[in-house]
């Protein structure tokens, strides 16, 4: 991979901040309810980090997308499957947010944002623009009028343009799951848009997507600078700004706040979700991922630090503005992004404008994401059918399936109820849960099946030197004792789940979430014990036989003369022929 190349892929992988760019008032805002940044950092640097250099050293390693990779410990193959399971949930419920982005996209091409007003028909008559609670602090003035024949006291219940357009025009949300209600059209035309944008810049591979990925992975910081200077210039955003920064130490006691924030760092990083694979094995043998991995964490904690401040910057005048607490201002959920965001676009000069900048630089952000994801997939798919295999078309035709069956699921999301799918979606297949399963036998797998020492060599051979030992002490110890941990936890903490903390879900609907979740999860043990199954001889030979690696042809060039020197069996074969698999990756698709 030449300069350009790599510039493609460090572009790429700042993706994997993006989901929690997008939403990064959702999880940030449970945290500081509890007002705590510290543990965030900490799993960063200490736990997760290593687990996501492993991922793009294991990708670049093996030449292989999530699948494949696992040759080299091939009974443990189910771990590609749950991955790529879990990326196929993430890819059809995450393009709602590209839907919604869009959707408002549209709407900005007004005269006056729709969501800046209380003069549609979808408002309320508890819908006011401008709060006036300076007036109301002398309580002998509860029952004056002060806008819209509203008192003081009608003020305590009164409601936002921007939440009202949210709830009552996009979502025009059912009473629950139970209720899915009519279809939004125009989300649906917009959802339609959404996928056959995705597909014409992925059906050509990763270097088409790369110089696409130039724009959509840099405009958006632009956006996000001015966005931070207006906000800040605004009544309450210090208030908002010292929310987000100043941490609350008893709260160090809480364990449920060290499981958030390490929950977390998985959708900041994409771990586990075999993107971060797929992308690594684009790269030359010889790249320094090892450099790559400290500075697109760098660059993705530092860019989800720096998006905190303009969303709380705005949080806090909107609490200002209404005379509450800034953690009142909205309640956590998906649509808090489509709520702060909005509201800071409608403050500032030519709105429309803003508003269609911000907009579109969602979009782009949004569409950096599903760039990887569905590029993840599509490569783990098409590694299953090797060159000899080839069709001319083959992975115009994978992606365009993958493209059509994701959008048919979520034909459910633009219903009347289709936020409660989303969440659905949201809370158990891309689960911190199952995201902590795939993470915890990653680690196993390659520290205690391959080799801990063994891979650490296999990385010198890539970049010329021995990364710190800290690696292999997290990959064989702690993050799996960690991940474990966590894991325990939230099987014995389980709750429910609601949405906006009112709506409880039906318990048909945590049983179609429990469905999601264990679709992936029971990939590893039940592909585990079918391979054993199928295996001849005692279960030392078939263990034996079993976590046998795998080599790719360019292992033969790079690993000389060691691989030459090993019998290398075909796993799954009944006979006992040599067999070297060829590299299942090309430089370019």
């Amino acid at each position: 991979m030449d300069t350009a190349d790599g510039l493609h892929h460090v572009l790429r992988w700042i993706r994997c901040g993006t989901r929690q760019r997008v939403e990064v008032p959702v999880p940030v805002l449970q945290e500081r309810r509890r007002r705590l940044p510290d543990p965030l950092h900490a799993h960063r640097v200490c736990r997760w980090i290593p687990i996501f250099f492993l991922e793009i050293a294991l990708g670049q390693f093996m030449k292989a997308g999530s699948i494949n990779v696992w040759n080299i410990a091939p009974l443990f193959k189910g771990l590609g499957y749950a991955s790529m399971v879990i990326v196929f949930f993430c890819n059809t419920y995450y393009i709602m947010v590209l839907t919604w982005g869009f959707y408002y996209l549209i709407k900005s091409f007004n005269s006056v944002l729709p969501w800046s007003t209380c003069d549609n028909v979808w408002n309320t008559p508890s819908c006011i623009e401008a709060f006036h609670h300076q007036q109301c602090r002398n309580s002998s003035l509860a029952n004056i009028t002060i806008a819209n024949n509203m008192t003081c006291d009608d003020l305590a219940n009164s409601r936002s343009p921007v939440i009202e357009f949210w709830e009552n025009k996009v979502l025009n949300i059912s009473p629950g799951l139970d209720v899915p209600g009519s279809f939004h059209w125009e989300l649906m035309l917009c959802l339609m848009f959404v996928w056959v944008l995705v597909y014409f810049c992925v059906w050509k591979g990763v270097k088409s997507t790369g110089k696409i990925v130039y724009v959509t992975a840099t405009f958006p910081y632009v956006v996000l600078v001015i966005l931070l200077v207006r906000g800040v210039t605004l009544p309450g955003a210090y208030d908002g700004i010292m929310y987000y920064i100043k941490p609350d130490w008893s709260k160090l006691r809480e364990a449920q706040v060290w499981i958030d924030a390490g929950t977390q760092i998985f959708f900041s990083y994409a771990i586990g979700l075999g993107a971060l694979t797929a992308l690594g094995s684009y790269n030359r043998f010889n790249n320094d991922c090892y450099k790559d991995a400290f500075v697109l964490a760098l660059i993705n904690s530092g860019t989800s630090f720096f998006a905190g401040f303009v969303v709380f910057s705005i949080l806090g005048f909107m609490a200002n503005e209404q005379g509450v607490d800034i953690s009142q201002v909205a309640e956590s959920g998906p649509g808090l992004a489509f709520i702060a965001y909005p509201k800071a676009v409608s403050l500032m000069p030519v709105a429309p404008l803003w508003a269609a900048l911000f907009f579109f630089m969602l979009l782009l952000l949004g569409l950096d994401s599903q760039f990887v994801g569905v590029e993840g997939f599509v490569t783990g798919i098409l590694d299953l059918f090797p060159g000899h295999h080839n069709h001319k078309y083959k992975r115009e035709i994978s992606v365009a399936i993958c493209c059509l069956l994701c959008f048919i699921i979520d034909l459910s999301m633009v219903t009347q109820g289709g936020m409660y799918v989303f969440q659905l979606f949201d809370y158990y297949s891309a689960s911190g849960m199952t995201l902590l399963w795939q993470a915890f036998w990653e680690c196993i797998i390659v520290a205690w099946v391959y080799g801990a020492d063994r891979f650490m060599d296999d990385v010198a051979r890539m970049i010329g030197y021995r990364p710190f030992p800290w690696m292999k002490w997290c990959w064989s110890f702690i993050t799996p004792c960690v991940c474990l941990a966590i894991f325990v936890f939230h099987l014995f903490n389980y709750k429910p789940l609601t949405y906006n903390n009112v709506y409880v879900y039906p318990w048909w609907g945590e049983v179609i979430g429990w469905c999601m979740a264990l679709s992936s999860m029971l990939c590893i043990p039940v592909s585990v014990l079918y391979k054993l199954f199928r295996a001849k001889g005692t279960f030392k030979e078939r263990w034996a036989h079993l976590t046998t690696p795998v080599w790719g042809g360019h292992h033969l060039e790079y690993m000389a003369p060691d691989v030459r020197d090993l019998t290398l069996i075909s796993p799954g074969t009944d006979d006992n022929k040599e067999n070297i698999c060829p590299s299942t990756r090309r430089s370019s698709h």
